[in-house]
């Protein structure tokens, strides 16, 4: 039998759950102190959990962000986690879908991410030359920058794209 896959906002109890799922999701990397600082520090942060009863099995961040001086919100989608033994569910992608939901109904412009092509090629996005990310990216990542127009605006948006604190530390943006 599957167990069901409720996907909800954080709540005050999920940080163990965290701390279990991003050193499993990303063996390596350190990305739970982002997390937390985003989910402590950021306002108007968009985050959801993929709980399996009551265990987190999936997590997904989008940080609101601003290109240059324009005053169109725009959100950067990471990190998106999920546990390796639930992977290949759709729940990754079910954590995408609805989190553009939220961000399209809070009016926002556009969402980028560094990320598979491939991957988030499967939700719309597409390669972005226009907003340049907040650090140089190495040459061989410069595809995996892209982008999502979530709704029209009255010009094109380029620039460097502006980020809270958390997301500002370099080692975030090299391999």
């Amino acid at each position: 039998m599957t167990e069901t896959i409720r996907v909800r906002p954080p709540q005050d109890g999920d940080d163990a759950g965290l701390a279990r799922l991003y050193p499993r999701a990303f063996p390596g990397e350190d990305l739970l102190p982002l997390v937390m600082r985003l989910h402590r520090e950021v306002p108007g942060l968009v985050a959801l959990v993929a709980c399996a009863g009551e265990a987190v099995v999936g997590h997904v961040a989008f940080t609101p962000c601003f290109v240059g001086a324009r005053s169109e919100g725009v959100a950067l989608l990471g990190p998106l986690a999920v546990q390796p033994a639930w992977q290949g569910r759709g729940i990754g992608s079910n954590l995408v879908r609805r989190g553009l939901a939220a961000l399209r109904a809070e009016d926002v412009a556009a969402v980028l991410v560094l990320g598979d092509p491939a991957y988030y090629g499967r939700f719309g996005f597409g390669a972005e030359t226009r907003i340049l990310p907040p650090y140089d990216l190495p040459p061989e990542w410069r595809d995996a920058w892209q982008s999502l127009g979530l709704r029209p605006v009255p010009a094109p948006l380029a620039g460097r794209l502006s980020l809270p604190p958390p997301w500002q530390a370099p080692a975030l943006w090299a391999p």
